[in-house]
Formats: C-alpha cells, structure tokens, sequence
C-alpha cells in the first residue's frame, strides 16, 4: 500500500513505459510524415476524437470505480479478520482463565492450551497471506505449528482451512479435558465461522478477476484514441510550430494512459505489489496483538513503511 503523497516518477514510468513509448514513436511518425512536401495534410475534423475522449473519460472512470470497491472491500475484509482475531485471541484467555475454580482446573495444561490456539491462530492469518499472495514459504509458520502439523500442512491444498480445523480439534479436546466448559465451545466457534466467512471472500476477489471485457476493452480504446489524437491536432498548429503536436499529443495520450493504468493496479489486491493492501503488516498486528493478550513479551518487530510502502 503507498503510504506516501508523492511519487517516484521511475515507479509511476514503470508502470507506463510500453504504451508512452508507443503513444511518442506513434505521434512523432505521424508528425514526420505530415510534413514531407509531396504529402497532402493528414488532419482529420477534432470534434470526433473528442467525442472519443469524452466517452473513454467516462468509461476509464467507471473502471477504476469498479476496481477501487474491490481494492477497498478487500481491506474490509482483512479489517474483519484483524477485529475477529483479536476477539477470538481474548475468548480463549478469559474462557480458560475462567475454569480457575473448578476442581479439575490444571494449570499448566490451560497455560498450554492458550499457547497452542493463540499460535494457531495466528498461523491461520499468515497462511491465508501466504495462500492468497500465492507464496510458498510455509517456514515462516515452523515458530507457530509443530513439525508434525507443518509436515501435514504442506501435503494440504487449502492450508488456512486445515488450519482451522486444527484449531477446531484443540477446542474439542478442550472441552474434553475440562480446560473449557459450558458454552465456551459455541462463542469460539462464532468466530471461527466469521473467519472462515472472510476467508471466502477473500478468496472470492483473489480468484474472480474484474471482467475482463472493461480491461480488455478499456485498453482498446485507449489505444484508438492514442492513435487519432494526432491526426485531430494537426489542425491546431501552423507548419512553423507544427512539431508541438508530438508532446500535446503525448501529454494528452498520458492521461488516459495513467488513468487506465491506474485502475489496473488496483484491480488485484493480493498481489503482494506495491498498490496492495498491506497483509504483511495486517498479519503483524494481529500477530502482536494476540501474543501481547497472551502476555508474551518478546514480541516480533513492528512492520513500518520503508520508502513510503507499506506491505
């Protein structure tokens, strides 16, 4: 996610190189060929290519409105993750603290129990980051999970929702052994259940992309427009300036490049680029957050910006 209010324009050339240098090679051609002497004039009437713009402003909009909600409804969606972690990370304590009266309360195995889901908890959000970010580092969970649970976790496809039956299990054996009684059970499953909802619909922006007749589309006429923007300025320029239509045409080309761009980057939020919602740092929070709860205090580094990004 870009922290920063400014721009590297390297950064902003990266993503525009291709289609600037075409929209410059384009322009200057038509230019070149305009003024050879044997060449009748290749101005065409503006009102047109205007027309054009003004249709593809609004088309480029609704684009990049369709890919903001989707950039923003997956930031919903990791909120709600953050907010049920944190609220499933304090059912476990206060459930487990609050059977200190019971006869069979044994210490050590409710200190052990809430070790062992606050860590599976928190692996949980890590493997969606992972899953979601198509990554395959599952070392980063190896000070989360035992070796056995790793060894099965990678034979797995979908590992965030093994996960969470593994957490399902500890909260059954729980049960069993008297570390948690009553209806503990069902208030924990609740947010289990707002886990896995979030879950799935994270899932459901990863794997359904905006429809690709607005990229495809979108592209095309941005190319069209690049290409007869030209022809329609020739007629603002005499031939002792004529050679200002190579950067009119280029700027006014830029924009609808940049905006068209624009929403491309934004249209895939789980990417693990730069345009992203921030996972890395979300999984962080939640990863303080609980183990602080749990009254751990060496806790893991907080993730800041580094250049203005956020990751």
């Amino acid at each position: 996610m870009i922290i920063k209010r400014n721009f590297n324009p390297l950064k902003v050339w990266q993503y525009i190189r291709r289609p600037m240098l075409l929209a410059v090679f384009w322009t200057s051609m038509v230019w070149v060929v305009d003024g050879l002497d044997q060449t009748p004039s290749l101005s065409i009437n503006f009102t047109p290519i205007g027309i054009l713009g003004s249709a593809l402003a609004i088309f480029i909009a609704f684009r990049n409105s369709s890919s903001y909600a989707r950039w923003w409804e997956a930031r919903q969606v990791w909120g709600g993750i953050v907010n049920s972690s944190r609220v499933i990370g304090r059912l476990i304590i206060t459930f487990t603290d609050s059977h200190q009266h019971h006869d069979n309360y044994d210490q050590s195995r409710s200190e052990a129990f809430k070790k062992v889901m606050i860590n599976k908890c928190v692996a949980w959000v890590h493997s969606l980051r992972l899953q979601l970010r198509g990554q395959d580092d599952w070392t980063q969970l190896d000070h989360l999970l035992s070796e056995e649970e790793i060894s099965v976790l990678k034979q797995k496809n979908n590992k965030p929702n093994l996960i969470q039956l593994m957490i399902g299990q500890e909260i059954y054996r729980a049960m069993g052994n008297g570390t948690l009684g009553g209806f503990d059970s069902f208030q924990l499953e609740g947010q289990l259940l707002a886990l896995a909802n979030y879950q799935g619909s994270a899932e459901r922006i990863k794997n359904t992309p905006l429809p690709r007749q607005y990229d495809f589309f979108t592209r095309m006429f941005v190319a069209l427009f690049s290409i007869l923007l030209p022809f329609g300025l020739l007629t603002f320029f005499d031939s002792s300036i004529s050679w200002v239509v190579i950067p009119a045409s280029v700027i006014i080309s830029g924009v609808f490049i940049i905006m068209e761009r624009t929403g491309a980057a934004n249209e895939d939020p789980f990417e693990n680029k730069i345009t992203d919602v921030p996972l890395s740092a979300l999984c962080n929070i939640i990863e303080r957050d609980l183990f602080e709860m749990l009254g751990t205090t060496d806790l893991p580094e907080e993730l800041k910006p580094v250049n203005g990004y956020l990751y």
